[in-house]
């Protein structure tokens, strides 16, 4: 066990689905794996652990923002030697071309700033996704029939952001989506030597406005979380 995560040794699969809610883990350990067990509950972040085609896998909530996925990865890494970590999301579109339930799956991130800002000082580290578990991922993607988009993102410290100035840049550069979680994530798998990789399904859209109601969105993450599964184990 270890501060934030209760799971006993061997309740951990060494490859863990990260969504940020606590209730889409339970969702999708519902939804998509066999013989799916509560392995964790401090807190209230819900962890499951079950079978993918006879595969072992966890499925562990994050929560929101880097400071908290570092926590977790942290944890899992260190204390339960997970060797893939996939985070599973929501996102905003910062891209005309994008549509509301298209896939993003992030090659790389862009940040202000992250909780590993500090070791690095004035260096600008690249946090990049693993590439073996970025091409199986978009294998899988065309394998399914939703809109897919693979390239750089914006990892935020900031949900109720006040720098349209910012955002403006992004989209210039070509970032396709905002989240909060994966900068942290890929920096952590780089410092530790673990494949990662983070999948978004588009809920927003910062250019249109245009946004998934509540009712729709878990429904339209089905994708996703398949595209991640069948990557882990390609």
């Amino acid at each position: 066990m270890t501060f934030h995560i209760g799971a006993e040794a061997g309740d951990i699969a060494e490859t863990v689905l990260m969504p940020g809610d606590p209730y889409r883990a339970k969702w999708a350990a519902e939804k998509f794996l066999t013989d799916a067990k509560l392995v964790n509950e401090v807190r209230g972040m819900l962890g499951f652990t079950g079978t993918y085609k006879g595969n072992r896998v966890t499925i562990q909530g994050s929560g929101m923002g880097m400071p908290s996925i570092s926590i977790y990865v942290n944890e899992l890494i260190k204390d339960f030697d997970v060797k893939t970590l996939i985070r599973i999301g929501s996102c905003g579109a910062m891209q005309e071309n994008i549509a509301l339930r298209d896939v993003i799956i992030a090659m790389s991130t862009t940040s202000v700033t992250t909780p590993s800002s500090t070791i690095f000082r004035e260096l600008n580290f690249a946090p990049t996704a693993d590439y073996g578990l970025l091409r199986a991922a978009a294998d899988a993607a065309e394998k399914i029939d939703v809109g897919v988009h693979v390239g750089g993102i914006y990892s935020s410290d900031t949900f109720y952001d006040e720098r349209p100035d910012l955002n403006k840049e992004m989209t210039r550069h070509g970032i396709l989506g905002v989240e909060m979680e994966a900068a942290e994530l890929y920096t952590l798998a780089a410092r530790y030597q673990r494949r990662a990789l983070a999948i978004m399904t588009v809920s927003d859209h910062l250019i249109t406005g245009d946004t998934l109601p509540a009712d729709q969105r878990e429904r339209s993450f089905g994708d996703m979380v398949e595209i991640a599964l069948e990557a882990a184990f390609a």
